[in-house]
């Protein structure tokens, strides 16, 4: 299994855990994962709110590299897979888009590079059944609230990717590694990341009831697959503690984390260390019911 890896920009940034535990899962899963040279910044800003032609060059500007690898690109950020797909449906739908990227990029692209979340590649390449043998040790029940936020699942008719109200490969892959995944109503809702320096009152506002709703339904954790989701529910939780006298100390880690963990890869391998929230209750469950 060889994909083209597109990190995007927070990799080495706020989302280096991520990054991290991404390519140590894939090392011990058999993924071989190659990383297009020279890729730049896919516009996952505002970028797409204010010029509709950039917003889409600056995703076909990567995929058209990967485009000469002759792979499938893997993303495991969801911003950066919602704007690799969207640039790909922008591109075959509209020929005057195409013809401007043509122009910006000085190359013809036509859209047809297959852009997949490693949520697919786990569950359709390698299988829960797969993943489920390869687990060397289990969560043992720890109590998963599996959060999506907005652009995994959305739009729909673009991303086709899970159901966009109640979404469950995330459930899968808790499950197949002996979690609990629980029900609850906030999957799919907005954690306002895009908001995080504008409008801070209304981002605290909306994680404090995302974490509510998870604490609530009785979570050890939440986990997601989107840095711009981890990095908002997990330094939200002190501001919100100080201005509402709440006490959140919810750990948000990324599912390619607690799949490391499952597979036998050390915490430090996995960038647990760089949580702002310790996980050092999923770390104690695990490591208590290692079957090594």
């Amino acid at each position: 299994m060889r994909y083209a890896y597109y990190p995007g920009c927070s990799a080495e940034s706020t989302a280096r855990d991520m990054h991290q535990s991404t390519q140590a899962v894939a090392r011990a899963l058999g993924i071989d994962l190659q990383e297009p040279k020279g890729w730049t910044c896919c516009g996952a800003t505002a970028g797409h709110q204010t010029d509709r032609l950039l917003a889409v060059s600056l995703p076909a500007a990567n995929l058209t590299k990967v485009q000469d690898m002759k792979l499938d690109m893997l993303v495991n950020c969801a911003a950066c897979y919602s704007r690799m797909k969207v640039a790909n449906h922008e591109i075959s739908a509209h020929p005057e888009i195409r013809k401007g990227v043509r122009e910006a990029l000085d190359r013809d692209y036509d859209g047809s590079v297959k852009v997949r979340h490693l949520l697919e590649v786990l569950l359709e390449d390698v299988g829960l059944e797969a993943i489920a043998n390869a687990c060397k040790r289990s969560l043992n029940g720890l109590k998963v609230a599996c959060y999506y936020g907005c652009l995994l699942v959305r739009p729909p008719e673009i991303l086709k990717f899970d159901d966009p109200e109640n979404p469950t490969s995330l459930d899968g892959i808790v499950k197949a590694m002996g979690g609990q995944s629980l029900e609850w109503p906030c999957k799919v809702e907005c954690c306002g990341s895009g908001l995080s320096l504008s409008r801070t009152g209304v981002v605290l506002q909306l994680t404090s009831s995302i974490l509510d709703m998870a604490c609530r339904a009785g979570a050890d954790c939440i986990a997601v697959s989107c840095p711009m989701c981890q990095v908002n529910l997990d330094l939200r939780q002190q501001d919100i503690n100080k201005q509402t006298g709440k006490n959140y100390h919810l750990p948000i880690v990324y599912i390619t984390q607690l799949l490391g963990l499952c597979l036998g890869i050390s915490s430090g391998e996995l960038g647990f260390n760089k949580l702002m929230v310790p996980a050092s209750n999923v770390l104690e469950k695990v490591a208590a019911n290692s079957h090594e």
